[in-house]
């Protein structure tokens, strides 16, 4: 189990990976923890805007994160990721209550490619997409 603060700078794969393995709910509380650390100490250093600033925004872009990686993975694996983390798929929504059908995920696809929200884009009449700060 990893005990020691994540680096500065990783891949989301160095990052969720690892967590895709887990079986434990004490490892998993640990994990989740050096997760949060992770977030809140890249906020406060400025050096990514949409990380969590407080502990509560930071538990909630890793149960994010989390939810969303663990769809990569197979039902099982989702399905545990969800329990020991306590996250859902920010899209789709919990493994439990059954996966989408491709026509379910495609419009759901295709409607956050056209979502604006704080930080996000958005595509215009032209097709080209709107920067927002």
């Amino acid at each position: 189990m990893r005990t020691k603060p994540f680096p500065k700078v990783m891949t989301y794969g160095d990052k969720y990976g690892p967590a895709m393995q887990i079986k434990d709910q004490a490892e998993a509380d640990a994990y989740f923890e050096l997760c949060v650390q992770h977030s809140m100490d890249l906020a406060a250093c400025g050096r990514a805007r949409f990380f969590g600033k407080t502990r509560e925004e930071a538990e909630a872009h890793e149960r994010t994160n989390l939810g969303y990686y663990a769809a990569y993975y197979d039902h099982e694996t989702r399905l545990r990721v969800e329990r020991l983390f306590d996250c859902k798929h920010p899209i789709f929504g919990a493994a439990k209550d059954g996966a989408p059908t491709p026509e379910e995920a495609f419009a759901a696809g295709a409607k956050m490619a056209t979502r604006s929200d704080e930080g996000g884009q958005e595509s215009g009449e032209d097709g080209k997409e709107k920067h927002h700060a």
